[in-house]
């Protein structure tokens, strides 16, 4: 199917180092078949190699599965689409002073176009904030090869594949951890704060900042909109901020308004300066 951007024909799930925009793998690109090939792959990783290695990740039979066969069976609203069908790297500034944590990639949004938030409403609702902000070139993102940019921000998901109803399991998210631990370990020296959507994003960032050497509060910081903490670290403090999941159920609701989500990431912006 040709790519609705660059119009360049693939098979969907997409191979790596076929010519899909911004994929980070080639084919030679090191695959990790389960738990402890993460943690090895993950731990001498520099980030262009983080980033080519989660791309061709393999570690979690169900969510693989789940994942391919989304890409090859399609939403008949993109039945003329390829679908990316692989797991979705951390993507923005490597030297980001805004980190942006989230749960995982949709299985029609990140899961069809290889960039994460993207393709469907949540990211429509994100991206269009983060412009407004100033943390994004442009207020759309619709798909990798679009033209968009972060803007001294970058996002990351805690699990790097769709889940099924949006619901890793624990064994999945422990096992996908190293990665995001990894990651924010490199982005740590340059971050200042962090953006956690929902309570899933919230506890994956403590998690990984802790793993990264940061002193968090004790008891654990509690996520609610708006909420606070501060994480100490051997570079400086870095300021977790909750925000809720700009999911359609959350929008829909009113539970999560535009100015709600402004606010959080005008306030992550004011931050970071």
């Amino acid at each position: 199917m040709p790519h609705p951007v660059i119009g360049q024909r693939f098979a969907s799930p997409v191979p790596p180092g076929t010519g899909w925009p911004d994929d980070p793998a080639t084919a030679d690109t090191p695959v990790a078949h389960d738990r402890d090939d993460v943690r090895r792959l993950a731990g001498d990783a520099c980030l262009d190699d983080l980033d080519a290695r989660v791309s061709v990740c393999r570690a979690c039979p169900r969510l693989v599965q789940w994942r391919e066969d989304v890409a090859v069976e399609k939403r008949a609203a993109f039945a003329g689409e390829p679908y990316w069908g692989r797991p979705i790297a951390g993507w923005g500034d490597p030297e980001a002073r805004v980190l942006i944590v989230g749960l995982a990639p949709a299985a029609h949004g990140g899961n069809r176009t290889g960039r994460i938030f993207t393709g469907d409403r949540s990211g429509d609702w994100l991206f269009a904030a983060l412009h407004r902000a100033g943390l994004a070139a442009r207020e759309t993102s619709v798909h990798a090869g679009d033209g968009q940019r972060l803007l001294g921000a970058r996002m990351v998901a805690a699990v790097r594949c769709a889940p099924p109803l949006n619901k890793p399991t624990t064994e999945e998210r422990d096992t996908c951890a190293p990665w995001v631990n990894r990651e924010v370990g490199l982005l740590a020296p340059h971050a200042r704060v962090v953006v956690a959507l929902g309570s899933f994003g919230w506890d994956a960032a403590l998690r990984a900042f802790r793993g990264a050497r940061f002193a968090v509060p004790t008891p654990k910081p509690r996520f609610g909109h708006g909420a606070e903490a501060t994480l100490v670290g051997p570079a400086g403090p870095v300021v977790l901020l909750g925000c809720y999941h700009p999911s359609q159920q959350n929008t829909f609701t009113g539970k999560l308004t535009e100015q709600m989500l402004d606010d959080v990431l005008g306030r992550a912006r004011a931050l970071a300066r």
